[in-house]
C-alpha cells in the first residue's frame, strides 16, 4: 500500500488508514475477539496507519489497538491518538456511554490546557502500552477552539520538539477552524471530517488551497458521510452526518451512484478514491468493525475509477468544477 508523509515530518502514513471508532462500539457493541480479528485483517492486508481516541468508547478503542499493536515490530506502523477529552472514573451505575455501547465507566472531562494535554498523552501512552505516539491531535475543538489554540497547540508544539510525537495537527469537521489553525501555526497534519467528500466539497474554499500553500497534510476521515456513501445505492433513511439523510441529499447520492454505475464503479470505490485526488491529502481513514469490513474497504480502495466517472459528475454539476478530478 502506498505511503505518504505527513507535511514536514518524518512520519508517515499508509494511503487508506484505520479508524477506531468502531472499536469503541460506536453505534453497536464490539466484543474483544471481533475487534482484534479485524485490526488482524486490516494488517494482513497492508494497513500500517492506525487512528484511535480516549473519546472512542472511553478508552476501549486505545486499549484494544495497543493491545494488538504491541505484537508488532514499532517501527512497521504508525499509531496517532487525540487529546482534549480527560477520562474522569466513575461509578456507571448501569449506565452506557453516549454513542459508545460500553459501561458507563469514566465521564469525559474537555480540557485544551498544557497539563490537561500532558496528562491526556500520559494516560493515553499507559492505557495503549505503546513507547509512543506517532501523530497527535487536538480532537473536536469546534466549541473551545480560543483554548485549543492558545494553550492545546503550544502543548502539542512542545511535545513535538521533545521527541513525543513526530507530528501534531487537529482533528475536526469544521473547515473555517482548522483553516485558521494551518496559518497560524506550525502544524504538520489536519484530519478532516466529512467535509471533503463526494457530497461535501465545502474544504475547497479555504481549508486545501491553505493546507496546499503551507505544505500541511491533509487526512480525509468520515469520507462516506456516517454512512450514506458507504453502500452502492443508499437506502431511506440511510445516514449522512450522524443524522438521517434529508430527501434532497439522498437523491443528491442516488445520482452519484448512478453516474458510478454507467461506469461500472460503486458508489463507495468513488467515495473512497475522490479524496486521494487532492494533492494535500495524504490518505483517507475509514472506521471498520469486522473483518468482512475490512476486506470490502480495501477491495473499494484498490478499485480503478475512470477519469470519466470524474468528469460527468463535474458535467452534470454533482462535483465541484475545482475539485483535481486526476492523479
Amino acid at each position: 500500500m502506498r505511503t505518504t508523509r505527513l507535511g514536514r515530518s518524518t512520519v508517515e502514513v499508509t494511503e487508506l488508514g484505520f479508524g477506531g471508532g468502531p472499536l469503541g462500539g460506536l453505534f453497536a457493541p464490539l466484543d474483544d475477539d471481533t475487534a482484534t480479528d479485524t485490526l488482524d485483517a486490516a494488517w494482513s492486508c497492508g494497513i500500517r496507519y492506525f487512528d484511535t481516541s480516549p473519546h472512542y468508547g472511553i478508552g476501549h478503542s486505545e486499549r484494544r489497538t495497543g493491545e494488538f499493536l504491541r505484537g508488532r515490530p514499532r517501527g512497521d506502523f504508525t499509531l496517532s491518538t487525540k487529546v482534549g477529552r480527560l477520562l474522569v472514573e466513575q461509578d456507571p451505575a448501569g449506565r452506557q456511554d453516549e454513542a459508545f455501547h460500553v459501561p458507563a465507566t469514566h465521564r469525559r472531562v474537555w480540557d485544551f490546557s498544557r497539563d490537561g494535554v500532558l496528562r491526556s498523552v500520559e494516560d493515553s501512552v499507559t492505557r495503549m502500552g505503546v513507547d509512543r505516539i506517532d501523530v497527535l491531535f487536538l480532537h473536536d475543538a469546534e466549541e473551545h477552539f480560543e483554548d485549543a489554540l492558545r494553550d492545546g497547540y503550544p502543548a502539542l508544539a512542545e511535545l513535538r520538539s521533545q521527541g513525543v510525537v513526530g507530528a501534531v495537527g487537529a482533528g475536526m469537521y469544521h473547515p473555517g477552524m482548522l483553516t485558521r489553525l494551518v496559518e497560524e501555526t506550525d502544524v504538520d497534519v489536519v484530519m478532516l471530517s466529512g467535509r471533503y467528500t463526494l457530497l461535501d466539497h465545502s474544504a475547497l474554499e479555504d481549508l486545501l488551497p491553505a493546507c496546499t500553500a503551507r505544505g500541511v497534510s491533509v487526512l480525509a476521515a468520515s469520507i462516506f458521510n456516517s454512512g450514506l456513501l458507504a453502500t452502492p445505492r443508499p437506502a431511506e433513511g440511510a445516514s449522512f452526518d450522524y443524522a438521517p439523510a434529508s430527501p434532497e441529499i439522498l437523491r443528491r447520492a442516488r445520482r452519484i451512484a448512478a453516474v458510478c454505475e454507467a461506469h461500472g464503479v460503486t458508489l463507495p470505490q468513488a467515495a473512497m478514491a475522490f479524496p486521494l485526488l487532492h494533492p494535500a491529502v495524504a490518505g483517507i481513514v475509514v472506521g471498520m468493525r469486522s473483518p468482512d469490513e475490512v476486506r470490502a474497504n480495501i477491495a473499494a480502495y484498490r478499485a480503478a475509477v475512470p477519469d470519466q466517472v470524474w468528469a460527468d459528475l463535474v458535467a452534470v454539476g454533482l462535483l465541484d468544477e475545482r475539485a483535481p478530478v486526476r492523479a
